[in-house]
Order: structure tokens, then C-alpha cells, then sequence
């Protein structure tokens, strides 16, 4: 579709909502991985709630004018049940990817040095996978790619299942327009604290792809693409699957059955909605 004026705002500002969700997360979790004592080694529930904060900046930031998709697994769903465009798709998915890499980018400029010397510290280095962690995500202990896969589909899943009631025009329960950004970013640093440790909750693809691909030709190298065990996928599929498992349970078994939508209440401005 051609690009107006109105359309490229929308892809710029989904390119900074994520550019701010990875510039804020990532370098949380560079705090939480290369210091010793670590700020959140013992007090898990900073990290996770400030990567919830990140999101409800990004949406406060950019919500006005994209609706703050800032995730690939989300704009699909919309996509889906929500009416958004189609044509639209792909290019915000390209958009939130570049807004990952230039987070990423942001939190190597500040971090490299710090990562150089905790590599050192530790023997290791970047194409031995030391300080991955800080941009994208990896299986935590026992949990195998296929596992990872399910999880991401259960916790995305989750996480959709949310945006979409939080989101819902008759939904009398969601709350106002005003305050639903704070509660999307609950719900991520929820998700986070429940289940982080399993493989660092992408829920995002360009969550983890952006960084991954940025962490590539920044000396991760095969540690980043494919990744041990040809993890690389996983974050990917696995918050895809999960969007649509999640939105589906929503729109089948949550939303035809709320009583506002069957007595005809015209829809309030109960909550903002994630589209155009």
C-alpha cells in the first residue's frame, strides 16, 4: 500500500516503541548478568517489572498514533480477530524488528565495555556465547527447545488472552483508556516473574530477533544464529503460536458471552484499543 503520511507515522512510531521496550529491558538484564553483587540477583521482581514499565512507556509514548502493536505476535492477532489491516502486517513486523536492533545497539554502545570485562573476568568471550544473555534469550536449566516452544505458546498465549479482554470495547470490566497501558505492562512483568527463569520470556519475536541478529555480526556469532541446540526458532514461533492460541481463546470463549455485546450496549471508551 503506499506510503502516506499518516501510515509512515505508524511504522516510525511502532519502531520506537520497540527501540525504547529493548533499550529499557535489555539493559536491565545487562544489570542483572554482569555485576557482582548484581542490583537484582536477589530481588528478581526489578527486572521483570522493569521490563513491564518499559512497555507502558512505549505505549504512553507511541499509542496515539500505531496503537503500540510493539510485537509482531500482537499485530498477527489484530490482524486475526481485530480488523487491522493486513497490508499493514508485514511492514509493522519489519518496523518493530529494526526498532529491536536499534535497542540492542543502544545497550551495546553503553555496555560493551562492561561486558568486555566481565568476559574477562570470567574467561570467557563473545563467540563462546559470555554476557548472551543481556540481548537475547536461551533455555534456562532443563528445559529443552521443544519445551521452550510450549512454554512461549502458554505464556504468550497468556499474554494475549490479556491484551485482548484489557483492550475489548465491551468489556465493562477493562480499564479506562488512560490506565490500560499500566496494566499491559503488569501483566508482561507478571508473566516475567512467574516464568522468566525458564527461557527469559520473549513473548515477542522481534523481542529476541532484533538483538539476536544485531549480537550476530557483533561477535556472538553462531552463538546468536543458530544458537546451541538450533535454539534460534524458538522465540520466534513459539510467541506466534502462542498470540493466536491466546486471541482465540478470547474471541470463542470470552467474548461472545459478554453481556454488554449481547444486549447491544453501544460500546464506551472503556479501554484504548490497539489498532489505527
Amino acid at each position: 500500500m503506499p506510503i502516506n503520511k499518516a501510515y509512515l507515522g505508524e511504522l516510525i512510531s511502532e519502531c520506537i516503541a520497540v527501540t525504547i521496550i529493548i533499550t529499557i529491558g535489555n539493559s536491565a538484564a545487562a544489570m542483572y548478568t554482569l555485576y557482582d553483587p548484581s542490583p537484582y540477583q536477589t530481588a528478581y521482581w526489578g527486572v521483570c517489572i522493569t521490563w513491564g514499565l518499559a512497555v507502558t512507556i512505549a505505549i504512553y509514548v507511541t499509542g496515539a498514533v500505531s496503537g503500540t502493536h510493539a510485537n509482531p505476535a500482537v499485530t498477527f492477532a489484530l490482524a486475526l480477530y481485530r480488523g487491522f489491516p493486513k497490508s499493514k502486517m508485514v511492514p509493522f513486523w519489519a518496523a518493530q524488528t529494526l526498532g529491536a536492533i536499534l535497542g540492542a545497539a543502544l545497550v551495546y554502545m553503553m555496555f560493551s565495555p562492561v561486558i568486555d570485562i566481565y568476559n574477562l573476568a570470567h574467561g570467557t568471550d563473545r563467540a563462546a556465547g559470555g554476557a548472551a544473555g543481556v540481548f537475547f534469550t536461551h533455555p534456562g536449566l532443563g528445559i529443552t527447545p521443544i519445551r521452550a516452544f510450549f512454554n512461549e505458546i502458554v505464556l504468550t498465549g497468556i499474554l494475549l488472552l490479556g491484551i485482548f479482554a484489557i483492550t475489548e470495547e465491551y468489556n465493562t470490566q477493562a480499564p479506562q483508556a488512560n490506565s490500560s497501558a499500566l496494566i499491559i505492562g503488569l501483566l508482561v512483568a507478571a508473566i516475567g516473574a512467574s516464568a522468566g527463569y525458564l527461557e527469559a520470556w520473549p513473548l515477542n519475536p522481534a523481542r529476541d530477533f532484533g538483538p539476536r541478529l544485531f549480537c550476530y555480526f557483533t561477535g556472538w556469532g553462531s552463538q546468536a544464529f543458530p544458537a546451541p541446540d538450533n535454539y534460534w526458532w524458538v522465540p520466534i514461533a513459539g510467541p506466534f503460536c502462542g498470540g493466536v492460541a491466546g486471541a482465540s481463546v478470547y474471541q470463542w470463549l470470552i467474548r461472545p458471552f459478554l453481556p454488554s455485546r449481547q444486549k447491544g450496549f453501544a460500546p464506551t471508551a472503556t479501554a484504548a484499543q490497539p489498532l489505527d
